[in-house]
């Protein structure tokens, strides 16, 4: 399982199987093991990086034009709409290693919208607050 016992990882080195996509020093992409739909992919970066914010900055913006290319691939190959492109970050994340999911998407496909209820904010007064909290952590 690779040198961290990262079970991505070991996709990404070629010592455990996986249906690879996609490869390169910077990224690598296989189907999802449990799918949502066909031509589920998972995109990881090569190089083992638990979360998003745990990814060197100057590897963001390669990664993700790996990621936005993976996306049009998956819509092609499949005769997709369009996809579904999202990441967890820790919670939810069923291997603790950064990876942005890809899934092909028709309408009518049977996925209603996210997978959590959505809310509105109280009042203007706490949308604001929130805002400025998010604002001083930057």
């Amino acid at each position: 399982m690779g040198d961290t016992g990262c079970v991505f990882c070991a996709i990404a080195a070629g010592e455990s199987a996986g249906h690879r996509v996609f490869a390169d020093g910077t990224a690598v992409a296989f189907l999802d093991a449990r799918p949502l739909f066909p031509g589920h992919v998972l995109v990881v970066p090569r190089r083992h990086a638990e979360t998003l914010t745990d990814l060197p900055v100057d590897e963001v913006g390669p990664f993700f034009t790996r990621v936005q290319r993976i996306a049009g691939a998956v819509e092609r190959g499949m005769g997709a709409a369009g996809s579904f492109v999202a990441a967890n970050n820790r919670v939810s994340q069923s291997v603790p290693h950064f990876h942005v999911h890809v899934v092909p998407r028709n309408r009518k496909d049977g996925l209603r919208g996210f997978f959590w209820p959505r809310t509105r904010y109280a009042s203007e007064e706490e949308a604001a607050e929130v805002a400025a909290r998010v604002r001083a952590a930057l």
